[in-house]
């Protein structure tokens, strides 16, 4: 038996044991199954691991894309750098377990989201400054699109209150990226608190959110004209890329 599993709090959201019980039915993979895995805090992460002996692999979600890091023995480049996994290989050899902690969030967003842009997309507003945020600014740094990061609490040069947003940083910054839960299931009424007037056709807007498939916060944007994405296609995409590390498919 080869288990796998997501870890996060509340998980009541995820697609991710749905989508992988999917494929292995449909791939004739009787020999795996997924499971949720809801904890309330990082600090049942060890218990976790001891008491699933057949546990191969965890994608990790909100909260934990940070804290994981800690009980972590190993991190791939690109993870360290962003300060973020959202992938955890699981390898028992003898008696050590050994833990790798990956980003499979950066493959996912920069291909879901690169094709929709124009030319004249180039200054990103980025909602949120969490776990998810970081694979965003990642990719952004990547395309060399430049960026400010809303928050409630900032604390960088690059950090801006949600309250300052005014007509002229809307104007100048037509990419607005949510990373934050407001608007997901359960409370889809929900959405960030940006001057939604200020947007016009040229914005786009991509919501990491996959459920609801739209939410308010695109919404929103969609009846200003403007071109909006879901999380959706970049869930799929870095779960095949999680499903490609827990096998050892990729280096």
């Amino acid at each position: 038996m080869k288990l796998y599993g997501i870890i996060g709090y509340p998980l009541s959201h995820s697609f991710s044991k749905d989508y992988f019980n999917t494929k292995f039915k449909n791939n004739d993979l009787s020999d795996c199954s997924f499971r949720n895995f809801e904890i309330k805090n990082e600090g049942e992460f060890k218990a976790l691991i001891a008491d699933n002996p057949y546990l191969k692999g965890l994608s990790v979600t909100i909260p934990y894309k940070r804290s994981i890091m800690s009980f972590l023995d190993e991190i791939d480049g690109d993870a360290k750098k962003i300060g973020a996994v959202n992938c955890v290989k699981i390898e028992r050899k003898e008696r050590k377990t050994v833990l790798t902690g990956y980003n499979t969030d950066v493959l996912g967003f920069e291909r879901s989201f690169k094709p929709l842009l124009k030319s004249h997309h180039n200054k990103a507003l980025v909602l949120g400054s969490g776990g998810a945020s970081k694979a965003v600014i990642y990719v952004l740094e990547k395309l060399n699109i430049d960026y400010l990061i809303v928050t409630r609490s900032p604390h960088g040069c690059k950090h801006i209150r949600y309250g300052v947003l005014h007509k002229e940083i809307m104007k100048e910054h037509n990419i607005i990226i949510n990373t934050t839960p407001l608007g997901m299931y359960p409370n889809p009424d929900k959405c960030p608190d940006i001057p939604y007037e200020f947007i016009n056709t040229d914005f786009l807007l991509f919501d990491l959110i996959y459920n609801p498939e739209t939410t308010l916060f695109l919404k929103n944007g969609k009846e200003k004209g403007a071109t909006i994405k879901n999380g959706l296609d970049m869930l799929h995409y870095q779960a095949e890329e999680a499903w490609k590390i827990w096998n050892g498919k990729v280096n």
